[in-house]
């Protein structure tokens, strides 16, 4: 636990007791603070009271004499409305935060040099952070790497000038965290997403502008419009600004060519890393990510043998394209966090040859966006509430069969791809859909692939598969 120290002897009130709102409270109270919790669900308010944590509700609460107010990120703070929580604290004159920004101040007071590393994105923050955190712990780095991946950031281990952090942040966390300063703060991409949340694109943008705008160097991924022009803004700022592309060849910053990653300063190009036979890290945007975690690296003074080597250990992410198992020239591969189809069209686009196991409770809109990676396909397998809808979208693009279940999608799919006379054969899940029909969610319907996976005679499973 990192205890809120910055807090000693202050009044904070707090929303949100799930397990960080939990943490959270605990760090304050371990630092000193008088806290003062509440939750709209009084099942959370009567296991944060029975964990000793001080409960009330925060409609009495005297809030002149309250200093700060702590908001869990999945409470909204400007759209559709702001939460009550959140009126009264700003109609007191109460500052806004979350744990983030707890995190930073105490980072700020008792270890100012630990090596920060934030990330954030639209998508890939997770496999990038994981990534640089697994190449910091590779090279013997003191890592500790937590927020919106894993551990509760009040959870990791107190600051020191030679532990180095890896947080990711979410646009909510961002949002309550005015003062986050990393060394080095990654932006990945932006799509439109969670605009219910904040409004407008222009909104959502500015709000992840801020991780890399306060950061001593801004690592920013510039294959869209909206991050090409913050990168533009903060460097016109002043702002130590470092340019990736996952598909252009830039003329400074760092850039993918194939499977090589590259350096470019004044138009001169050399190869820094490579990802070349890195099965966790196929595909155009895993090269993205592993640019940001190469440069993020950099910055905090690994060199380029340790950095290779941590690229070629790299496991990869449970149920994001986790290459489960082989049998023969067949790869089973796990993508069971693709829940819709523009989560999916990474791992389709991945592989030439697929077995695809897709369906479940559908999405709006339907796999019709993938309809020009049709032809990596050799045969679907679909399941689920989707089967019959997207066995309609598939048509005669794409031969299919409705399987029903997901382990008769497994034994079929394996059966097909043993006879398949390519290269490399690959069993797919990546199921274009959330898991709710048949599954509690994609962690455990991911577990069941890998569990079907297994259970055929003959698979070898691949190191690092869970």
């Amino acid at each position: 636990m990192i205890p809120a120290t910055s807090f000693q002897g202050k009044r904070v009130a707090l929303f949100g007791l799930g397990g960080s709102g939990i943490a959270t409270a605990r760090a304050l109270a371990e630092g000193g603070a008088e806290v003062l919790a509440w939750d709209d669900n009084p099942e959370s308010v009567a296991k944060a009271a029975a964990e000793g944590i001080a409960t009330g509700d925060l409609r009495g609460a005297e809030w002149a004499g309250i200093s700060s107010f702590v908001l869990s990120p999945g409470v909204p703070l400007t759209h559709p409305k702001p939460h009550w929580t959140v009126e009264l604290a700003r109609g007191a004159g109460v500052e806004v935060i979350g744990d983030i920004e707890l995190f930073a101040r105490e980072r700020i007071a008792t270890a100012s040099a630990a090596p920060f590393i934030a990330i954030t994105g639209t998508n890939g923050k997770s496999t990038t952070t994981a990534l640089t955190a697994h190449i910091l712990q590779s090279a013997g780095r003191d890592t500790q790497m937590g927020g919106n991946i894993g551990r509760a950031v009040m959870t990791l281990d107190p600051p020191q000038p030679d532990r180095h952090y890896v947080v990711e942040c979410s646009s909510y966390q961002i949002d309550l965290a005015p003062s986050i300063n990393p060394t080095a703060g990654v932006l990945l991409n932006l799509t439109p997403d969670h605009l219910d949340r904040h409004g407008t694109m222009q909104h959502y943008a500015s709000i992840k502008e801020r991780l890399v705008a306060g950061s001593d160097t801004a690592i920013i991924g510039v294959d869209d419009v909206y991050c090409a022009q913050i990168a533009d803004r903060l460097e016109r700022a002043g702002k130590n600004v470092v340019r990736i592309s996952k598909r252009l060849p830039l003329t400074d910053g760092y850039f993918a060519d194939g499977t090589d990653l590259m350096e470019a300063a004044d138009g001169r190009y050399s190869r820094i890393a490579f990802l070349e036979g890195i099965g966790s890290l196929r595909g155009q945007h895993n090269a993205q990510n592993a640019l940001a975690a190469v440069v993020a690296c950099l910055k905090v003074g690994l060199d380029l043998g340790e950095i290779q080597a941590g690229l070629e250990s790299f496991p990869g992410l449970a149920h994001r394209m986790e290459q489960v198992a082989r049998k023969g020239h067949v790869l089973f591969v796990n993508d069971s966090k693709a829940t819709n189809a523009d989560a999916a069209a990474p791992a389709l686009s991945s592989f030439p040859r697929i077995y695809w196991i897709a369906g479940g409770l559908p999405k709006e809109g339907g796999i019709e966006p993938l309809r020009s990676l049709f032809p990596r396909i050799a045969r679907a397998y679909l399941i689920g509430e989707a089967a019959p809808a997207f066995s309609a979208t598939l048509g005669e693009a794409v031969p299919y069969e409705i399987s029903g279940t997901l382990a008769a999608a497994v034994e079929h799919a394996a059966e097909d791809a043993a006879r398949d006379d390519s290269s490399e054969a690959v069993v797919l899940l990546s199921p274009a859909c959330a898991s709710f029909d048949q599954f509690k969610n994609f962690e455990i319907r991911g577990e069941a692939f890998r569990q079907a996976v297994n259970a055929i005679d003959g698979v070898s499973a691949i190191g690092g598969a869970r």
